[in-house]
């Protein structure tokens, strides 16, 4: 029996000693076949490295094994041919094997959702499933897991590129660095799953290829004239709608647009903002009359002080929605309304080409307390965030902080003493 035992390769592999032995040995079951060497090592370190490439060359053995080939003494595989039914160029076209990417992929949603309840938000769970059955089954679908590599990956990237149509172009229609990021991100977390159950060896490199060069891209916001200029154009709509029946929704954009300028909320935590989520309280230190607001997002449950202008657009929804403690203030973020307007004021693109969003509001609020001389940390805490996230996507919007007086130092020059006075003091 063995004295000591260790765990490698996910429990897959098995680091051991037996009693009156020095060396270690080490074992795996794969194929529905034990395998077992030793590993001739007294050091337990020298022996886990002997015991994964051991490891990694029985994984490939059963491999070609399960395939029909043979393994040749330079590590590549000969299929083994059907005499006359192969065809002419010498090659028969393999049938690929074991689990597909659709039996890892049910395994994983199924795990994903009951190991994660109660810890991650149910909408990042649900995510999951959507990146998966829209975007990760038509592509992966019944293709064998061991035959999805580095290179199946970045085929996927490409494909994704101009898999959508632009309904009003009918140009390809390219999704967002972190939409494309989530997907692969499942797609890793999935494979993961067929390597825990022992359905493939390895994961494969799935890091992108042509990677940018990681120039920090600063967010999108509204310059204090722009962001005038915005809720001029909500505040024109709500009195004027296009419709008259349009005038409810186009009064609470206006609020909204408000509302997220002076909080600096996410667009994701004002859409689960509840009425009971927010006190209007008589700030100590300031005087002024703010609310206070018990955020729920990202990055669990925070709170968030807003500025005296987030009151007013509140109460006129509260007032004009007749909210029940329970009822969500703004529900949906206004994307659609938020687009239109923007390309009716020219401002969907910032001067550096970025897009313009919702999410533009808060960068908007972290910007403008920044310009005011606002403390970057009680900014970061209010906000939810950190200082290094803050200096480094809004560092450029920073130079009213920066005390010139205490850069601009220069070193005293020294006094010069004139040669004649000293000889003139000298001889009296």
């Amino acid at each position: 029996m063995p004295t000591e035992s260790h765990l490698l390769m996910d429990g897959a592999l098995h680091v051991y000693r037996r009693e009156n032995s020095r060396y270690w040995q080490c074992s795996t079951y794969l194929g529905s076949r034990n395998y077992r060497q030793t590993t001739k090592e007294v050091s337990l370190a020298a022996a886990k490295d002997f015991a994964r490439d051991w490891y990694m060359e029985r994984c490939v053995e059963d491999r070609q094994r399960r395939r029909g080939g043979v393994a040749l003494l330079d590590g590549t595989v000969q299929p083994l041919f059907a005499g006359t039914g192969a065809p002419t160029d010498g090659r028969r076209r393999r049938t690929p094997t074991g689990p597909s990417f659709k039996d890892a992929a049910d395994a994983f949603t199924s795990e994903f959702e009951v190991i994660t309840l109660g810890e991650r938000n149910a909408e990042y769970v649900a995510s999951k499933s959507d990146h998966i059955r829209v975007h990760l089954l038509p592509f992966f679908g019944d293709i064998a897991l061991e035959d999805i590599t580095a290179g199946k990956v970045q085929e996927y990237r490409a494909h994704r590129q101009t898999s959508r149509l632009d309904p009003k172009t009918g140009k390809p229609k390219k999704p967002a660095r972190a939409t494309l990021h989530g997907e692969i991100v499942t797609l890793r977390q999935v494979l993961k799953t067929a390597n825990r159950k022992g359905w493939i060896a390895a994961i494969p490199d799935m890091s992108a290829p042509y990677k940018t060069s990681g120039k920090v891209e600063h967010r999108a916001w509204f310059s204090p004239e722009e962001y005038k200029m915005l809720y001029e154009a909500t505040r024109e709509r709500a009195k004027n709608p296009p419709k008259p029946r349009w005038r409810e929704v186009c009064e609470t954009f206006h609020d909204y647009v408000l509302f997220m300028g002076n909080t600096g909320l996410r667009p994701d935590e004002s859409a689960r903002l509840e009425l009971r989520d927010v006190k209007i309280v008589n700030d100590e230190s300031t005087g002024e009359r703010i609310l206070e607001i018990e955020v729920r997002g990202k990055r669990g449950v925070g709170f968030c002080k807003s500025m005296p202008g987030a009151i007013l657009p509140f109460e006129r929804v509260r007032k004009r929605k007749q909210l029940k403690p329970t009822d969500r203030i703004f529900g949906k973020s206004p994307r659609e309304l938020m687009n239109t307007v923007l390309d009716e004021l020219n401002l969907k693109f910032d001067r550096d080409g970025h897009i313009r969003t919702c999410y533009s509001l808060r960068h908007t609020y972290i910007c403008l307390r920044l310009l005011e001389g606002a403390d970057i940390y009680q900014v970061a805490k209010n906000c939810r965030t950190s200082v290094e996230m803050i200096e480094k996507f809004y560092g450029r919007h920073l130079k009213n902080n920066i005390d010139a007086s205490a850069v601009n130092v220069r070193k005293a020059k020294p006094q010069k003493v004139e040669v004649r006075k000293k000889i003139a003091k000298r001889t009296t």
